[in-house]
């Protein structure tokens, strides 16, 4: 049986520049209505990012079977190439030749506050993919992506009867109460972060219970306070690994569900698959942007006994 999971989801570059002030002396309270403003940010750099890579990237280091299913665009030529040399199966990404990759512009100022500008470039087109044209499948994940390439992928799911993780993510406030009412109902998990669940909840009429009992699994995720996870009737609080060090929470939710997915391809207890996650969202935190950590399969395995006492 296949083991393979199908990663479907944004691939992006995020822009990240450093302010030296606070915006909060430059501007001005009284005249936002009209702001005309320039930024000085002496540091720039590039971080390779998206959903579907970050969490491609380590699933396929802890020695899962990722294929990546997204939508790059005209300048993308580089980040294909680096994909490849990580060893990451690329042949389900799309290139549209007319439309830019999409990308973030992060700039943060010395308290971090961040004014963010997202172009969604070629991730409008991921409608274009077809999931049927990769089967056999293990399980897909929709993460977020294009509007109408979440609702397609979810459709194609469907039809070809691959379990699916709906991870709405930032595309969350693009759903409505009825659409997310419909991507419950044919997803087997949801996975959110307690705010995020906290809008499902809101936007579908349904409780904790309700939604939890529509799905084979319900994550959610807590931050400092771990993550609780609810399937078969059974409610399993998943507790946080102490991290060697907190440098940047980028990319620890998709960190978080690559183990996810992992224990799902290989059957293990969700009590193991969430702890494993959480110990992948540890080591992330540790590091500067969403692809710059690495371990193998045996590191892992040595730091999860370390951690919990037993080997999965």
């Amino acid at each position: 049986m296949t083991k393979t999971s199908l990663i479907c989801g944004s691939i992006a570059f995020d822009k990240i520049m450093q302010y030296h002030g606070r915006f909060g002396d430059t501007l001005l309270a009284d005249q936002l209505h009209r702001v005309n403003v320039s930024f000085l940010v002496p540091t720039l750099r590039t971080e390779y990012g998206g959903c579907a890579v970050n969490i491609a990237h380590n699933l396929n280091m802890l020695g899962g079977e990722p294929l990546i299913m997204g939508t790059i665009g005209q300048d993308g030529g580089a980040y294909l190439d680096r994909m490849g040399q990580q060893g990451l199966a690329t042949k389900a990404i799309h290139t549209i030749d007319h439309a830019y990759t999409a990308q973030c512009f992060v700039t943060a100022d010395q308290d971090n506050n961040q004014i963010n500008a997202f172009h969604p470039g070629a991730m409008q087109f991921s409608h274009e993919n077809s999931l049927a044209d990769y089967l056999p499948l293990r399980v897909a994940i929709i993460s977020p992506d294009g509007r109408d390439g979440m609702l397609k992928h979810a459709r194609d799911c469907i039809a070809n009867e691959v379990p699916f993780m709906f991870d709405p993510g930032q595309q969350l406030p693009m759903f409505n109460g009825e659409e997310l009412l419909q991507f419950i109902e044919q997803a087997a998990y949801l996975a959110c972060n307690d705010y995020e669940f906290e809008m499902v909840m809101d936007r579908t009429g349904l409780s904790l219970q309700d939604i939890a009992a529509r799905l084979d699994a319900l994550i959610v995720t807590r931050g400092e306070e771990g993550s609780d996870i609810y399937a078969g009737g059974e409610h399993h609080k998943i507790p946080v690994v102490a991290a060697e060090k907190v440098v940047d929470p980028t990319g620890c939710g998709d960190a978080y569900r690559a183990g996810l997915l992992f224990g799902i391809a290989n059957d293990l207890d969700w009590p193991t698959s969430g702890r494993l996650a959480s110990l992948l969202g540890s080591i992330k935190i540790a590091h500067q942007g969403a692809q710059n950590h690495s371990f193998t399969a045996q590191e892992i395995a040595e730091r999860f006994e370390a951690a919990f006492g037993y080997r999965f």
